[in-house]
């Protein structure tokens, strides 16, 4: 693909800079555009704005002014994270300018092919699974995107012989143009990011663009099990690849017999896989596939399986101590995925660690998960309506702490050999910490300290 000559001398106007923003504009200040930044943030408290400045990039800092549209640019980048009601957005879109985001310029410089995977859920843990495959095959894939790498700085140094494999968000997608990827695997759609897209049907096309430029040469990778994903795959112009944790497909990646097929051939018992939950096998079979399609074989699949106990902060097995299991996961900011988690755990007597910011909903879809919950922590905002939910499930112990640090100590007193105690909050974390991250690496030092 590489297009590092069609940047040259093209006026580029980047709204927003975090780590997304200031890569494009130092990407497209090094391949000759004639970039001008604009940045919300003022300027003595911008470190990155002041960086890009040293380099002689121009740079506009403490608002948005709409005049700045009145300069002839010819196409706008702007960050993930801005919305496109943003006014600065509205105005450029209405003067006809391309807007896009910088996984977009890393597809015009990328000379490895793309493997991208959205969905509302699974996304990081599919990512990740399917780069481990390659790298066990030996064919040094690249990782990139919305999971903490930024796809132009990483589509760079792209060779034509790996394979870039690009976790994309629905913002990400919302703002594509010809983006393609070679493999693309669109796992579930769950309402989520209704503030930024307005309504389930806008967030849904988002998602939905990851199959927008594909041909008949390409794939699709699609979650036979998701009504809506499939109706949003339906008249696509890639061969698709169906995958199904609930039915026998005769093509594609399934489960017969408790054991993963690829078409009609057996890849891996599901008893050897180690990575915990059902909802795993949906991104597991999604990973297998998209595998298998750049040409991996089942000794690299079954490397991994057997050994890849999952992402930090989502469902990572973290340690046990005196026969207890501790799982960290960190990042279930919302009630789907700690449903989830629970849900990997029906057969295990849990300790829960939950609670957090308090974003005005009630947790009662909780209440059929709790039913093997024998004790629960709770913590932050919404410690109380938590309880709530517990004591109508019938769970007779509940405990109130301080912070998820004091909640360890006093789960492990209260545990016995054989259980599990999992953090899985149901809310964000803002309340008390910067982060999940920050909030489930408090979880994992604290468990540390037992040991």
């Amino acid at each position: 693909m590489r297009q590092t000559t069609f940047f040259q001398q093209r006026r580029v106007l980047v709204i927003g800079l975090a780590k997304s923003g200031f890569a494009a504009a130092k990407l497209l200040h090094e391949l000759g555009a004639m970039v001008t930044i604009n940045d919300r943030k003022p300027f003595e408290e911008n470190q990155e704005a002041q960086q890009l400045e040293q380099w002689g990039i121009r740079v506009i800092c403490g608002g948005h002014p709409l005049e700045l549209l009145d300069e002839p640019f010819d196409f706008v980048v702007k960050n993930p994270g801005i919305s496109y009601t943003n006014p600065m957005v509205k105005k450029a879109i209405e003067k006809g300018l391309p807007v896009v985001t910088e996984v977009e310029l890393a597809y015009h410089i990328s000379e490895a092919p793309f493997i991208g995977i959205t969905g509302s859920n699974g996304k990081t843990t599919t990512t990740t699974l399917i780069y481990e495959i390659l790298q066990a095959g030996g064919k040094q894939p690249l990782l990139a995107g919305n999971i903490g790498l930024v796809a132009c700085e990483v589509a760079k140094g792209a060779r034509a012989d790996q394979w870039l494999v690009t976790e994309l968000s629905s913002f990400q997608l919302a703002g594509i143009r010809e983006f393609r990827p070679r493999i693309s695997v669109l796992l579930n759609i769950f309402d989520a990011h209704l503030d930024y897209h307005g309504t389930k049907e806008a967030y849904a096309q988002a998602k939905a663009n990851i199959f927008k430029n594909q041909t008949k040469e390409d794939y699709a990778v699609v979650n036979a099990d998701d009504e809506l994903v499939m109706r949003l795959a339906e008249n696509i112009q890639a061969q698709k690849v169906l995958f199904s944790a609930t039915k026998v497909l005769g093509q594609g990646a399934y489960i017969k017999d408790n054991v993963v097929y690829w078409n009609d051939e057996k890849v891996i018992a599901v008893s050897d896989i180690v990575l915990p939950g059902k909802h795993n096998l949906e991104n597991i079979l999604a990973a297998v596939s998209a595998a298998k399609l750049t040409g991996a074989d089942n000794e690299a699949i079954r490397q991994v399986l057997t050994t890849f106990t999952g992402v930090k902060h989502r469902l990572q097995y973290v340690a046990t101590v005196d026969g207890r299991r501790f799982f960290n996961d960190s990042k279930a900011t919302n009630i789907l995925a700690t449903q989830k988690a629970l849900a990997a755990f029906e057969n295990d007597a849990v300790i829960l660690l939950a609670g957090g910011l308090d974003r005005g909903n009630e947790f009662d879809a909780l209440l059929p998960y709790l039913r093997n919950v024998k004790a629960i922590i709770l913590f932050g905002q919404t410690a109380p309506k938590i309880a709530r939910i517990a004591k109508q499930a019938g769970i007779e112990t509940i405990e109130y702490v301080d912070n998820v640090e004091k909640a360890v100590p006093v789960a492990y007193q209260l545990s016995k050999p054989g259980d599990v105690i999992l953090l899985s909050p149901a809310c964000a974390s803002w309340d008390q910490y910067k982060t999940f991250e920050q909030r489930g690496d408090i979880f994992i030092n604290a468990v540390h300290k037992l040991k």
